[in-house]
């Protein structure tokens, strides 16, 4: 009898899964295509994609017309990676969203103004000259350097946050700041620098990853 009653309650399970589709949401939520540049159907206080594009066009852009390039006679080489770009805010971010996207839309406006140094790159170009200097390959087609590219300015740059909670009213809020500054590697001057910041609220925040 016990075995009879466990396999009607076996099956009225079944049933009931079945019925729902084994989940209280039955129709789920499909899958859209978002325009990286707009809010996504996910959103929070803190740094998402779309302003991760906004905050580098507008960076690009400033860069360039600040003029910290008027009176060079050569186009200057630039690093522009997550090195010296610090994250002291509560969000957890992948730095080279921001520094990756930046450096690609500087070189794709610079038109050979200004010359991006991959000092990440630099264990596989040692890699490189070494096998062409052994004899290994030959030099190539552009000739062989005495060193590899030295920087002339560098990217740095802080996130910083400010978090606050209303508990009687479940409200979180966020300012957000981020800092980009191009510095001289050799002097340490800053010779541009901008800033990006906004305030969101939300009654839930969400967690980024």
């Amino acid at each position: 009898m016990k075995q009879l009653l466990g396999v009607c309650a076996l099956g009225l399970l079944a049933a009931c899964a079945a019925g729902t589709g084994g989940n209280a949401n039955p129709d789920g939520f499909r899958t859209v295509e978002i325009d990286p540049s707009q809010k996504g159907a996910v959103q929070g206080t803190g740094i998402e994609g779309q302003d991760i594009v906004a905050m580098t066009n507008r960076m690009a852009r400033d860069m360039f017309a600040s003029g910290f390039l008027n009176g060079l006679t050569q186009a200057p080489r630039i690093q522009i990676d997550e090195q010296n770009f610090r994250n002291e805010g509560s969000q957890a971010i992948n730095r080279k969203l921001i520094t990756d996207r930046l450096r690609v839309e500087l070189n794709r406006a610079s038109q050979g103004r200004m010359v991006f140094v991959g000092r990440q790159y630099a264990a596989a170009v040692a890699e490189e000259r070494d096998l062409k200097r052994s004899g290994v390959t030959d030099s190539g087609t552009t000739g062989l350097t005495r060193a590899q590219a030295g920087v002339d300015f560098k990217l740095g740059g802080t996130i910083s946050t400010l978090d606050s909670r209303d508990n009687a009213r479940g409200v979180t809020q966020k300012y957000n700041q981020i800092v980009f500054e191009l510095f001289d590697a050799e002097t340490g001057v800053v010779v541009w620098s901008n800033i990006y910041e906004f305030t969101r609220a939300s009654g839930e925040d969400v967690i980024y990853r």
